[in-house]
């Protein structure tokens, strides 16, 4: 493993850190460098590096994704030591449900726990939920509209009667319930459940719309594609390839939005100078009319 690699693992995993030296000496060698290295060295095309922080933040989601758990057990304690929280850590987990289910998540959120206990940190954490049950849906609401657009407020309404209580279940539990909780940010929100989504697979249309809300939170194309490359080594070409596509279809779709927006906006100023000079030839119209009326009276 090159310098540049052994440094990089080191600063995560603790001086001592030797990778797969001992028992693959060619593997650590290959991978390390290109891992730690080459990965984890690349920069965007306007000369962007994400931090730890945050490449750390979207490994442990890719993980969860993908259901890698021996490496998020691996990877979680690094992530503690560069900058991830213990509230952040868990606020992933916890969002994850949403994403993939308690069934796949279970083992994560024990794991994270443990490392946590081991860490020193006492259990449970500061609460971070902001709604009651008598809040939640509509804050759910609020949030849907503030991340994918006004054309979310009647969500909740629409589709076949048999099937809607689905679209009231996602506003009032995934983005009630867990959204408007503290502790990350709707950005980084967005962009975890974008890694869960392309990383678990089979979920190409959800994972596009996240990706344009991702743009629409401004974490724009550059960011979003180095977040997929920082996790090459983790989860592999096909469906890394897949999460490029996602962000391919994501940045189409958001021109024609910003687009159609944009026209919205010029439409609606157009309106209001049109509806401005209307009330402005109104009210000179009745100025002049009394000042014809004084002259009468004169």
């Amino acid at each position: 493993m090159n310098e540049s690699a052994l440094k990089n693992l080191q600063k995560l995993f603790g001086a001592d850190a030797e990778g797969f030296k001992a028992t693959d000496p060619e593997f650590d060698e290959y991978f390390g460098n290109f891992a730690l290295d080459e990965v984890r060295n690349h920069k965007t095309l306007d000369g962007r590096a994400l931090d730890d922080r945050t490449v750390l933040m979207t490994t442990l989601s890719v993980l969860i994704g993908c259901q890698g758990i021996d490496a998020y057990k691996a990877i979680l304690p690094a992530a503690l030591k560069n900058g991830v929280t213990p509230v952040e850590a868990k606020e992933i987990v916890y969002q994850a449900v949403d994403y993939c289910g308690l069934g796949r998540v279970l083992p994560f959120l024990d794991a994270t726990n443990d490392a946590l206990k081991a860490a020193g940190v006492e259990l449970p954490l500061a609460p971070q939920s902001t709604t009651t049950p008598e809040t939640r849906l509509q804050a759910g609401i609020d949030k849907q509209v503030t991340l994918f657009g006004e054309r979310m407020r009647d969500f909740t309404t629409r589709g076949t009667e048999d099937r809607r209580s689905i679209n009231v279940f996602l506003a009032g539990n995934c983005f009630g319930d867990v959204y408007t909780r503290g502790g990350l940010t709707d950005a980084e929100r967005e962009m975890c459940t974008f890694c869960y989504l392309y990383a678990q697979g089979g979920c190409q249309s959800q994972a596009t719309s996240h990706a344009v809300a991702n743009l629409r939170c401004g974490n724009d194309r550059q960011f979003l594609i180095e977040v997929v490359l920082q996790n090459v080594p983790y989860l592999g070409y096909p469906r890394s390839l897949n999460g490029l596509a996602a962000i391919d279809e994501a940045t189409e779709r958001f021109a024609g939005m910003a687009a159609t927006e944009s026209f919205a906006k010029a439409e609606k100023k157009a309106k209001a100078a049109h509806e401005k000079a209307a009330k402005d030839e109104e009210h000179d119209k009745k100025g002049k009319k009394g000042k014809k009326a004084k002259k009468g009276k004169r």
